[in-house]
């Protein structure tokens, strides 16, 4: 009797549910299914932040100096399909400002005399237009271009290092202000870093499926190289990646096919590359006309031959011909409170210590010791290492300090090797804790210095309030706070006598300052508030460095423009 009770349940369910029966096992569904709704979550969250960190940025600045020249030669291509300004960059990242401005509509005179830097300022202070509005639309596309890099950098990282090594790779590279900085900005060094990191990846993505990833890596590469003439020396390099690549996807055939499959995957990305050049260039003029406003410098010897012979447009050859009189300019630097003439190897090493987040350097160096280190990662090593340190090995040999914008390849690469250092956390417990301790602190030092990104300095060199004490120019300032400073004044200091040393491409009287030069009167003179841009008094000479030497500051801007007292 008591065994028909216990069984007899179980055969009214079966008679109520005929058929086979699922076990809850058996309707769970796969972990990667569960845990992807989450991973949405947290990448979408982390651009996110990103999204509102690079737009408030690029609405509360005003104009940076290389920004007017970039936004003038965009308009030009977009209502002149002419390549006339800026033969010193190829096109594609100005026409990806030129998408901006497409739906900004900006009045332009096509006819504006003078130089590239004239008919900047005259389309943004002179023709009717709204210098905030045309700036926020011209600085757009390069957001959603550096939003879009992140996701490279964590499929990058995914497919070195898994889901958990992807989320640190876009955690660190969505809080670096570095790449918020320039990634809020209408200038090129975001844009050609994300095709750079992109071809890196899709050449590692060719070692399982060449014959898809190796005309993307050409295609990536050919928009670098379209972008900034600093991405020439990725061709080789890119070249024998892909080389790699195909001799690794071809174990079973024998080594000379792999060989000569294996060069001409590599000569493949070449041509595909400068096919990519030659459709940038013929997007703007179908004809490749060129008519430089300025003059195109002669440069003889084996620089000039060699640029003559390269199967380039000769608006690109141009370029480089003008890239070379820039790196013959003896320009002046200034590291650490030293100002100095011509090239310095070390500054841009020094200047990415500065400017790194410090977590970031350290789990970057962990990462780069695991790539080594551990046999499943090593494969990886070429893909992740070889780009960022040829790259700065070459960037090193310029004569232009000027910022870590030529070197901003390095934090981006950095993010995605650090990624590998999840793949410790099986030898070592301790290393899932502290890698999420070092990634907090990446997120804390970045948001506490929202929307002051452009100065940034780690806390090992005293934050962002030290900055323009050590670096100049782009590491700090860059002419973007010319809006803030006017906002000051009215705010604090309505009705006095202001003398202002501004280093920028704004126009002050556009947003309302009113104010003398100090440098064109006597020292006796200059009474009132002193202003003056951390560039220009970082190298002050003369009555200049007098008037800041025997002045009181009473306020930062920014922490790029500095208030005096006299």
């Amino acid at each position: 009797m008591a065994s028909e009770q216990r069984t007899a349940p179980r055969n009214e369910q079966a008679s109520e549910a005929p058929g086979p029966v699922l076990s809850p096992a058996r309707l769970r569904l796969p972990p990667e299914n569960r845990r992807r709704p989450l991973l949405l979550l947290l990448i979408t969250l982390l651009l996110g932040q990103m999204a509102v960190a690079m737009v408030t940025t690029a609405v509360q600045q005003t104009p940076t100096i290389d920004e007017p020249v970039y936004v003038a030669t965009a308009t030009d291509y977009l209502r002149e399909h002419r390549l006339r300004y800026n033969p010193e960059h190829p096109p594609l990242g100005k026409l990806l400002i030129a998408a901006g401005l497409a739906v900004a509509d900006p009045h332009y005179d096509p006819s504006t005399p003078g130089t590239q830097g004239d008919v900047g300022r005259h389309l943004l202070y002179e023709s009717g237009n709204d210098p905030g509005r045309l700036m926020l639309w011209a600085r757009l596309p390069v957001i959603v271009l550096t939003l879009l890099t992140g996701l490279v950098v964590f499929a990058f990282a995914r497919d070195v290092a898994g889901t958990a090594g992807g989320l640190v790779a876009l955690a660190l590279y969505a809080f670096s202000p570095d790449v918020i900085a320039h990634g809020s900005l209408a200038t090129l060094d975001m844009p050609v870093t994300g095709f750079l990191v992109t071809a890196a990846w899709l050449a590692w993505r060719a070692r399982r499926r060449p014959r898809l990833y190796v005309p993307l890596a050409g295609l990536a590469l050919g928009a670098a190289l379209a972008t900034k003439m600093s991405a020439l020396p990725a061709i080789p390099l890119l070249m024998l990646l892909v080389a790699l690549s195909v001799w690794h996807a071809l174990p079973g055939a024998d080594r000379r096919r792999r060989a000569l499959l294996s060069a001409g995957a590599a000569v493949v990305v070449a041509v595909l590359a400068v096919v990519v050049v030659w459709a940038v260039y013929a997007a703007v003029d179908p004809l490749l006309r060129f008519s430089p406003a300025e003059p195109v410098p002669a440069i003889g010897g084996l620089r000039g031959r060699l640029t003559s012979l390269l199967p380039l447009p000769p608006a690109y050859r141009a370029g480089m011909l003008v890239q070379f009189a820039f790196e013959n300019h003896p320009w002046e630097g200034f590291l650490f409170g030293r100002l100095y003439t011509g090239p310095l190897w070390y500054y841009l090493p020094v200047a990415l210590l500065v400017k790194t987040p410090l977590a970031l350097l350290a789990l970057g160096a962990a990462g780069t010791a695991a790539v080594l280190a551990l046999r499943p990662l090593r494969p990886a090593a070429p893909y992740l290492l070889l780009p960022p340190a040829l790259l700065l090995a070459v960037a090193m040999t310029g004569s232009r300090g000027f910022g870590t914008r030529y070197a901003l390849f390095v934090p981006v690469f950095l993010a995605v090797a650090a990624g590998c250092v999840t793949r410790v956390r099986a030898r070592y417990r301790w290393a899932v804790p502290l890698t999420g301790l070092l990634v907090a602190w990446a997120a804390v030092s970045s948001l506490r210095v929202f929307p002051y990104y452009l100065p940034y300095a780690n806390e090992a060199f005293g934050g962002p309030a030290a900055t323009h004490r050590l670096l100049h120019d782009s590491n700090v300032d860059w002419g973007q706070d010319l809006g803030r400073l006017a906002d000051r004044l009215r705010e604090r200091y309505p009705g006095e006598r202001v003398w202002l040393v501004y280093k920028g491409s704004g126009v002050p009287s556009a947003y309302g300052i009113r104010a003398g030069d100090p440098r064109k009167v006597p020292v006796s003179r200059v009474h009132g508030l002193l202003v003056v841009s951390d560039s220009s008094a970082a190298k002050a000479r003369g009555d200049l460095a007098r008037l800041i030497r025997t002045s009181r500051p009473v306020g930062q801007v920014g922490y790029s423009i500095t208030l005096y007292r006299r």
